[in-house]
């Protein structure tokens, strides 16, 4: 019988071989390809001394030719809970240094029971990616272990938030978990994730392609939009990653984070009062109106490089987490499309489903035409944006900068579809349709019999213009709460976000809503 100082030694031992994963020379490998490994992004995300990790000695069970005395400890995924920012998170990641971080029956079930944990306990959860995928050798019982943690993704959506990492390859059906949870992170050049590789695509459609060109970071931040965010290493996507959970609650159950402010909220902006250009066509950045307002002028922007006529991202008023989305005059005029339908709909449903209020500034001219926007689903996509403002219930701001044309005003949190309060700087322009169309449509008959027909068209879109393209007319029909000098628009929010901050309101009661998918 051994001593117990062997048995401790025996310890020591395993634990040592557990922490180096695949070995130093695979350790090696991986830092040459510009990645960190599985416990060294570990140790970055989590608070210093507070990571537990569970199932450190798990192995495989794997009986094939080659896997059959070739477990190694951990199964390729580090699993454990500690604390972010002082709140509790549970996380994974997966280690490529064993069997390429590819997943089988043992390291799915450490991930299943961290989720299952990480729902019991209302905390939130971060997957990182770094796999090769479904590990060939264990078969359906591989993928099986796939489908379990599709189910857990679904079941804690709108529950506990959910971040992906991809900080190396994710390909076939590994890209799913991700997918289904509410962020995704990749990493300049190191990150790829596909349903196909390159060479498949290859062989099926005879398309010649790069990894980084269908599947990498950029790709998937600007052209696809599956990605919500770009680092540009390993170090700064953990940073990110702690940077969005400041902002969100632990669960559906709980508010968003205060921070005390360093900010005077009763701080105005000059700047404002000139911001909107004379010239309705003339472009501004929307960017620089919302960090005139919030807090610090700090914005942490999502999906900044997709759908860029839409902005949505986070901000704090007087230390409130805010989800701010805003059309953007400099890109398409600020219209809505389908892609900015999407990225509008699914980020105002992730607010709403953590409680973080909503700010909205609008100038918009309408939706985009196009035989191109009409065949893709211009109607059914534009409907999710719809859907989404409608069944929110969290507080909602409405700030209206300058257009507010037609059925682009109903969409962007008017009053009519339960925003909570309403406001237009005077440069705002309320009306159908810009003044130009209207005075086409209204008087075309009258232009053509004028005796100058230009001078005719010009007196009628300045008819048109006085009596629509001001926020009077709204203002009177009790559609927007106050027009206001942009100058004071922080101190407006603040004060009505807090007025607001125990709104209760709720839905009809049903399974579920239908959303126009």
């Amino acid at each position: 019988m051994k001593k117990r100082s062997e048995k401790f030694e025996v310890l020591e031992k395993k634990r040592e071989q557990a922490l180096l994963g695949g070995g130093r020379a695979r350790i090696e490998k991986i830092h040459a390809s510009g990645r960190l490994t599985a416990r060294e992004r570990i140790h970055l995300l989590f608070d210093e001394g507070t990571f537990q990790e569970m199932g450190v000695f798990v192995t495989h069970r794997c009986t094939w030719p080659g896997m059959a005395g070739n477990e190694m400890l951990g199964d390729g995924v580090v699993c454990g809970q500690g604390l972010v920012n002082g709140r509790l998170t549970f996380s994974f990641a997966q280690d490529f240094t064993i069997l390429g971080g590819s997943l089988g029956e043992a390291h799915a079930g450490k991930i299943i029971r961290l989720m299952d944990m990480a729902l019991d306990n209302g905390a939130p959860v971060v997957g990182i990616s770094d796999s090769g995928g479904a590990r060939i050798q264990e078969g359906v019982a591989a993928l099986a272990g796939y489908a379990e943690i599709f189910l857990r993704n679904t079941l804690a959506s709108g529950v506990i938030p959910q971040i992906s990492a991809i900080m190396g390859p994710s390909a076939g059906g590994a890209v799913y978990s991700p997918a289904l949870t509410d962020f995704i992170f990749m990493v300049d050049q190191t990150s790829h994730m596909y349903i196909t590789g390159p060479s498949v695509i290859k062989q099926v459609t005879h398309e010649d392609v790069t990894h980084e060109e269908l599947g990498g970071a950029f790709a998937h931040n600007s052209r696809s939009g599956v990605a919500h965010f770009m680092a540009q290493d390993d170090e700064n996507c953990i940073d990110m990653i702690k940077t969005l959970l400041s902002f969100v609650p632990q669960n559906n159950l709980e508010d968003p984070p205060y921070v005390k402010p360093g900010d005077d909220p009763m701080r105005r902006s000059p700047d404002l009062n000139g911001m909107v250009p004379d010239d309705p066509r003339a472009p501004y950045d929307i960017k620089d109106v919302i960090r005139a307002i919030v807090d610090d002028g700090f914005f942490f922007e999502v999906m900044p490089l997709h759908a860029e006529n839409i902005v949505v991202g986070f901000a704090r008023l007087n230390g409130h987490s805010v989800g701010i989305v805003a059309n953007q005059p400099n890109h398409l005029a600020g219209v809505l499309d389908i892609e900015s339908s999407c990225k509008g709909a699914r980020f105002v449903r992730f607010c709403d489903a953590f409680n973080v209020p909503l700010l909205t500034f609008e100038d918009v001219p309408g939706f985009l035409p196009g035989t191109d926007q009409e065949w893709r689903g211009i109607i059914r996509h534009g409907a999710k944006l719809i859907y989404a403002y409608c069944e929110a219930t969290v507080p909602k701001l409405t700030v209206v900068t300058r257009k507010a044309y037609g059925g682009a005003y109903c969409v962007m949190s008017s009053k009519h579809i339960r925003s909570d309060y309403n406001v237009a700087w005077p440069t705002a322009e309320l009306a159908v349709m810009g003044a130009e169309g209207a005075a086409n449509i209204l008087y075309g008959k009258d232009i053509a019999a004028a005796e100058d027909p230009e001078a005719e068209r010009r007196r009628r879109i300045d008819e048109y213009k006085d009596r629509f393209s001001n926020p009077y007319v709204a203002a009177g029909l009790g559609y927007l709460d106050d027009v206001i000098m942009p100058d004071v628009t922080r101190p407006m929010m603040i004060h009505a976000l807090e007025n607001l901050l125990n709104k209760r309101q709720t839905l009809p009661p049903k399974k579920h809503g239908n959303i126009p998918l």
